[in-house]
């Protein structure tokens, strides 16, 4: 039995399904895989007999993904299964923004022992006042399972709105609301939007995607909404577009020494995926991701290679092989199984950037040095063998 390690707290839902199919690993180095959330593994030390790592949440930033493809340990994250959770905080950010509701709370809490607080409050509420989300523009950069979601709340909440990702799936514009309007350029977003909400990884290409040009293209009095990772937000230029009011308000769940003292921003606590329900749907997509890959060889979300999956095993072996996205790969992998006697049955191949997974069920008598010449082919970065279930 495959021992998997919890280097976080996850959700009972998730344990109860996880140890259905694995046994516990008290520490990493005794595991085959591990389930983590918040943990930062750049800094620890992974057993090369490491298998997969399943990240319970949608970013992978504290996964070194470099040293886990180099020594072949997939991967996996599980996008969507804390969408809703994102989707509601981003609604409330929108309506805390328009509506000083915070400001109006903390006037009650300071005044609780006035015996005319009710009274007061009415002469009050005025400089709580503000405006409704209804009627206007949304523009959402970012598509994904988060972004879309937000789209159409926006579109449910009376609003009009535009969309910008130009990586857009053909299964995120299925899901949008054929309302939401689809631009080419950020542009259309920064000079149009009412409210700005951001939905995308943090990597090389998207690191201060909202800078000083970009604040400056927006209208004025623009709210900006930054549920998705800090470094995509220039902080320093947002702060600067809050002190002089070109920016009415900056709602962000990444509270730092900088977003703290902004003037008019609302800093949570990375409260974005923090729900009951969002844990155990992270939990479980992530131990179902682990159960296909250690019992089946099947790859269904990775970041780090193919995605591939050929269902249940259906012949005596099916062979994983994890390795880089060179040519004549599979036709060497072919001559060596056709030079041990084993007859491949079905094959799939699926890669993503430099590295790729290559699955392949056989047939035949079982030669024990098929594993070992595999491994040794140049750009093979892990190569095993899952033995068919028995009917």
């Amino acid at each position: 039995m495959y021992a998997v390690h919890c280097m976080n707290n996850i959700s009972p839902a998730g344990l109860e399904k996880l140890y259905q199919s694995f046994s516990p690993a008290k520490q990493l180095a005794d595991a085959d895989a591990a389930i983590v959330r918040s943990a930062n593994m750049h800094e620890i030390e992974l057993p090369s007999g490491l298998l997969a790592i399943a990240r319970a949440g949608a970013g992978v930033n504290n996964i070194p993904l470099e040293r886990c493809s180099e020594q072949g340990t997939v991967v996996f994250n599980t996008p969507g299964a804390n969408a809703n959770a994102v989707k509601e905080l981003v609604v409330a950010g929108m309506l805390l923004a328009s509506r000083d509701v915070i400001g109006s709370a903390e006037w009650v809490s300071s005044n609780a022992d006035d015996e005319n607080v009710a009274k007061d409050a009415e002469k009050a509420k005025n400089q709580f006042g503000g405006t409704e989300i209804a009627g206007k523009t949304l523009g959402v950069i970012g598509l994904g399972a988060i972004g879309a979601m937000v789209a159409n709340a926006g579109r449910r909440l009376g609003m009009h709105v535009l969309g910008f990702d130009p990586y857009l799936s053909t299964m995120a514009a299925l899901s949008l609301d054929h309302h939401v309007h689809y631009v080419r350029r950020l542009a259309d977003i920064l000079e149009n939007a009412d409210y700005i909400t951001i939905h995308v990884p943090a990597n090389d290409s998207t690191r201060g995607m909202i800078g000083r040009d970009q604040i400056a293209q927006a209208k004025d009095g623009v709210v900006f909404l930054n549920f998705a990772r800090d470094a995509l937000v220039d902080e320093q230029a947002m702060a600067r577009a809050l002190e002089s009011g070109h920016v009415a308000r900056y709602v962000t769940d990444f509270a730092n020494p900088t977003t703290t003292h902004m003037k008019n921003a609302l800093v949570f606590s990375h409260l974005g995926a923090s729900t009951k329900e969002a844990e155990a749907n992270c939990a479980a997509m992530a131990v179902d991701e682990l159960q296909e890959y250690l019992l089946e060889g099947n790859i269904i979300n990775s970041v780090n290679f193919g995605d591939v999956d050929l269902g249940p095993i259906q012949t005596d072996e099916r062979i994983v092989v994890l390795h880089r996205n060179i040519p004549n790969m599979i036709g060497q992998f072919s001559s060596i199984l056709a030079e041990t006697g084993l007859n491949i049955e079905n094959m799939a191949n699926k890669r993503r950037g430099d590295n790729a997974t290559t699955l392949i069920e056989t047939s035949g008598p079982w030669d024990d040095n098929v594993l070992d010449r595999i491994s040794a082919v140049e750009g093979v970065f892990r190569a095993r063998m899952i033995p068919g279930h028995e009917l």
